[in-house]
C-alpha cells in the first residue's frame, strides 16, 4: 500500500476527483530536467502550480491531490487537510528494495522518512493546524482511509508525532541507519 492507492481509494470514497501530481507533471510534460542519477523527471514547478490553478478554479466538487510535493504546487489557501503518511524505515527499506530501487535511492527515501522531511515541508507550508500525520506502518488500505475520514469528519482527532529516530533507537538500529544514510 503507497500513498496513490490510498489517495485513490480516499478519493472514491469522497466522491472526489483524484489528481495525481507525478503523472499529470509526466502527461502534460511539465519538466524542466530529468535527474538520471535519481531515474526521475524535474518538475517545473511554476508550470505545475499554474496548471493546478487552472484545474482548482474550474473543478466544483472535493478534490484529492496525490504527490510528495503536492503543499508545494497547490494554493496553500485552499489546501483543507494535508495527510502525510509514514512508514516504519525498517518495513519502507524492505518494500522499495522489493520494487527494485537503486541502493541510493532506498537509502535516499529512507532518510527523508526518517528526518521527517515531508512532514516538516507541509507544516512549513501549510501550517500545523492543516497537517495530520497517519503511521500505516502495517496498516491495510482501508483502515488508512477509514482513519482519514474519521478525520475529516471530525470524529478523530489529527496528530503528528512519529518519532523514527526514537523507535530505531529503542531497538537499537539508529547507528546502522544512520552509517548507512552517510555512507549513500
Amino acid at each position: 500500500m503507497g500513498k496513490t492507492t490510498v489517495s485513490k481509494s480516499l478519493a472514491s470514497r469522497l466522491g472526489a476527483i483524484y489528481i495525481s501530481v507525478s503523472e499529470m507533471v509526466k502527461a502534460e510534460n511539465l519538466v524542466i530536467s530529468e535527474d538520471k542519477e535519481r531515474n526521475t523527471l524535474v518538475a517545473d514547478t511554476k508550470r505545475v502550480t499554474e496548471k493546478l490553478k487552472r484545474i482548482l478554479d474550474s473543478s466544483k466538487g472535493k478534490l484529492v491531490i496525490d504527490g510528495h510535493y503536492a503543499v508545494e504546487v497547490v494554493q496553500k489557501e485552499i489546501i483543507t487537510i494535508v495527510f502525510v503518511l509514514r512508514r516504519d524505515p525498517r518495513e519502507l527499506k524492505r518494500i522499495l528494495e522489493e520494487r527494485g530501487y537503486s541502493e541510493k535511492k532506498v537509502w535516499e527515501n529512507l532518510g527523508a522518512e526518517i528526518l521527517d522531511v515531508c512532514l516538516s515541508d507541509a507544516i512549513a507550508i501549510c501550517g500545523v493546524n492543516k497537517v495530520c500525520e497517519i503511521d500505516v506502518t502495517e496498516k491495510t488500505i482501508d483502515s488508512t482511509v477509514k482513519e482519514m475520514l474519521l478525520i475529516i469528519n471530525e470524529k478523530q482527532g489529527c496528530s503528528i508525532g512519529v518519532d523514527w529516530l526514537r523507535r530505531l533507537e529503542n531497538a537499537g538500529q539508529l547507528e546502522e541507519f544512520i552509517k548507512k544514510l552517510i555512507l549513500s
